[in-house]
């Protein structure tokens, strides 16, 4: 009888191997069905960028850009909600998720190469144009994208993506002196934000209820970090990050002139990006839904049923 229940476990899981394997990367073959996200590759200037895709490429396209210090895997709920009507693709920036990472030493980790990165890949893809949900990181990524080819965007989701320099206050003070003065020692000074204690903490601070916080991200987000030679990785991200607030003015420009329809749901606690942050949008934007949802950083993580309803509401006035 033992061996008969081994027998069968055994085999329900090489069924279940086997179906996973069916899932894995197999070139760009759209998801089999609009619910199914399918983890891909693309091979990008000799790096496999990774990325997850879902719902039928002939939908509007929604590109999900993810924050530090995770990857599309914070976007892992919400992709399937949004894939019955759009077509959503969610990449990994290089160094981070399941893309490549490069020797920092001897690669470009930087803002204007993510950007390019993500550009030839929706290229790639033949996608023409798109609404773009920007958090953290993923903001100057996008931002930089639509400074390039502004007819491309038709709508921007903004949660906790920062444009303005009212946005980077006493938190942002370690990282200035590291713009100032990248040295060893101030780089050093920053290795603390790079361990699970500050993980958690980015996770968790301001968040009403942080039984919603999944600690499956701690382990993912901690895992990566780990790696070796990853620290060197943010470090040169952390260091670049000042080039985008130079950039800050000619974004604002870009949205007076474009209008792109505008959906704001931030965390208004966030340490990192305070509600500071997400209220000058409302000078150089007109169509614009705001929404400070009493939260944290990640918001996806306690509001994410909010959120996806705003979203879903919001998509249908970016398509022109």
């Amino acid at each position: 009888m033992k061996n008969t229940i081994v027998s069968t476990t055994l085999a329900s899981l090489l069924a279940g191997t086997a179906l996973l394997t069916g899932t894995l990367p197999s070139g760009t073959e759209a998801a089999e069905s609009p619910f199914a996200v399918a983890m891909k590759k693309m091979e990008i200037d000799g790096v496999n960028i990774a990325y997850r895709e879902a719902g039928n490429p002939d939908n509007p396209t929604v590109l999900l850009l993810h924050g530090f210090p995770t990857s599309s895997h914070m976007f892992r709920d919400l992709i399937p909600e949004l894939a019955e009507d759009y077509h959503v693709i969610a990449p990994d920036y290089p160094g981070f998720g399941a893309s490549d990472m490069p020797d920092a030493a001897s690669y470009d980790y930087s803002f204007a190469n993510a950007a390019e990165i993500v550009t030839q890949l929706i290229d790639a893809k033949g996608v023409d144009g798109y609404t773009v949900y920007l958090m953290d990181y993923g903001a100057p990524v996008g931002y930089r994208m639509f400074a390039e080819h502004p007819e491309r965007v038709s709508g921007f989701i903004i949660q906790n993506g920062n444009a303005y320099e009212e946005g980077l206050r006493e938190f942002w003070d370690p990282i200035k002196a590291y713009w100032a003065d990248p040295s060893a020692k101030h780089g050093d000074a920053l290795r603390g934000f790079l361990t699970m204690e500050a993980t958690v903490w980015q996770f968790t601070h301001g968040v009403g209820d942080v039984s919603k916080v999944s600690p499956d991200n701690f382990w993912h987000v901690q895992y990566l970090l780990d790696r070796p030679g990853n620290q060197e990785v943010q470090l040169e991200m952390f260091l670049d990050y000042g080039t985008n607030v130079d950039e800050y003015a000619r974004w604002q420009a870009l949205f007076r002139e474009h209008q792109p329809p505008t959906l704001i749901v931030w965390g208004k606690n966030d340490h990192i990006f305070p509600a500071e942050g997400a209220h000058p949008y409302l000078n150089d934007l007109d169509d614009v839904e705001f929404h400070l949802l009493d939260t944290g950083h990640f918001a996806l993580e306690e509001y994410g049923e909010v959120i996806s309803a705003e979203i879903r509401d919001f998509l249908p006035r970016t398509q022109k």
